[in-house]
């Protein structure tokens, strides 16, 4: 199947919201991304193999940016990059064929735990701001490195929603350099799943042009969704985050069960709302801190 040059534009401003998604959130490009072109009739590998060759380019862009701007923790990005991209490599070369379908529910139920976990965490500081002691063991980060990998190959999306929930989850680091550092170790996984998919897949398996729209889409994103995160305070950041987790794994497990495209609206449309409420709470929270601590009122923080 051909994209006309109407639906490769198209394909570049998905590119670009997934990017300023992902870069500012740390998760959901891949999986936007694979949505689309799933829902075109692409067939799974492919569509996972066109996102993994769009990722080596925005990832490396969103990278740097985020470097520029100290949103990076190299030392986390130095354990977890090569476990994820070996993983990535597995997943596109051994596991493709496997129905990641049966898995995806439990997964999702364990992602949208943490995502509650990460919106509570933030939540229930009052007007305290968060604090972020302590460093992840590399025991803890190179087997999470693997895993993400693998669902992120598997899945065509998964090194966001499991490297981001993890770290967040952690409350070792703080929202901006948890999504500046696993939006910089995805070049490596990204270059390890094409590797995997070019091996398996051959050139005649991959359609580069829908590789080449993503890629502009989201190279033009990327600078601007690593100074979103640099400006955004860590309660907000946070609770943004956790309830992106939450409303991507609610649809997953809802439509698992056998729920109609209604109920899917509806549950989605409720989950929206609460998270809005929630964002706008923590907002709120954010401007009682800084009132409680007038040394705050210089620092750059959404409020």
């Amino acid at each position: 199947m051909r994209f006309t040059v109407r639906s490769l534009i198209l394909l570049a401003i998905v590119g670009a919201v997934a990017q300023l998604v992902d870069g500012s959130l740390g998760m959901a490009y891949g999986v936007t991304s694979s949505t689309l072109l799933l829902a075109t009739g692409v067939a799974p590998a492919a569509a996972s193999a066109a996102v993994h060759f769009s990722e080596i380019g925005t990832t490396l862009v969103s990278g740097f940016s985020h470097h520029k701007l100290g949103n990076v923790d190299w030392r986390t990005v130095g354990i977890i990059a090569v476990p994820g991209g070996l993983g990535a490599f597995a997943g596109a070369t051994f596991l493709s064929s496997l129905p990641g379908d049966t898995a995806k529910p439990w997964v999702a139920a364990l992602l949208l735990g943490l995502g509650i976990y990460v919106i509570y965490r933030f939540l229930a500081l009052g007007g305290r701001r968060p604090t972020f002691r302590g460093t992840l063991s590399a025991a803890f980060l190179a087997p999470l490195g693997v895993v993400a990998g693998l669902m992120d190959a598997i899945g065509g999306g998964g090194w966001g929603p499991v490297g981001t929930t993890s770290l967040l989850s952690s409350g070792r680091l703080e929202p901006r350099k948890v999504v500046g550092s696993i939006d910089t170790s995805e070049f490596v996984v990204a270059v390890g799943g094409a590797l995997g998919f070019l091996f398996a897949l051959g050139r005649q398996g991959i359609d580069f042009g829908y590789a080449a729209a993503l890629l502009v889409g989201g190279v033009i994103a990327a600078p601007f969704a690593a100074w979103l995160v640099r400006h955004l305070a860590p309660r907000v950041l946070g609770v943004a985050a956790g309830g992106l987790i939450v409303l991507t794994n609610v649809d997953t497990i809802v439509t698992a069960l056998g729920g109609s495209g209604g109920v899917e609206i509806t549950v989605a449309a409720v989950v929206a709302a609460v998270w809005v409420s929630l964002v706008v709470w923590a907002v709120k929270q954010e401007r009682l801190a800084r009132e409680l601590d007038p040394e705050l009122e210089g620092e750059k923080v959404a409020a």
